[in-house]
């Protein structure tokens, strides 16, 4: 597995998480009567801190552990190759443009809730959520190309 991959599947599993977290808030917040500005303000704040955190500390130890695995089983020590190459780049590029369509899509959607009379909060919401999806298609559309051989 490169370490193009690894990463990839380390934001994967991440936004996942983080995703399912605010779905599970968000529904949670709307069977309670609807949505409270001020929990969903701090909710959005800790979804996205933790998507920056979750992603940065997660990529360092994956590659720390993996590394150290790595070494005992060859009972020896090589420097990890960190090079990427057209094919990674370009690999790179095609789980970009999954996520921008998606995320495009998504803040489609949510104007076009807001259009036919949802109130801004779902909006904003649906932008997040949409956001954090596209996150989620990116990587897994790479984690594919990847697996594929491309």
């Amino acid at each position: 597995m490169s370490y193009q991959e690894k990463n990839s599947t380390v934001y994967l599993v991440s936004y996942l998480s983080i995703i399912g977290y605010y779905l599970f808030n968000v529904i949670q917040m709307l069977q309670q009567g609807g949505l409270v500005s001020t929990r969903l303000f701090t909710l959005w704040a800790v979804v996205i801190l933790s998507a920056i955190l979750v992603n940065i500390v997660g990529s360092i130890l994956t590659n720390i552990v993996l590394t150290i695995v790595s070494a005992i089983k060859a009972k020896s020590y090589q420097t990890p190759r960190f090079i990427a190459d057209e094919r990674d780049k370009l690999i790179e590029l095609k789980g970009v443009r999954v996520a921008y369509v998606m995320f495009s899509v998504g803040v489609l959607l949510a104007m076009l809730s807001f259009v036919f009379g949802q109130p801004p909060l779902i909006m904003f919401s649906l932008i997040i959520f949409f956001s954090i999806a596209a996150e989620i298609a990116g990587a897994a559309s790479q984690i594919y190309l990847y697996r594929k051989g491309f």
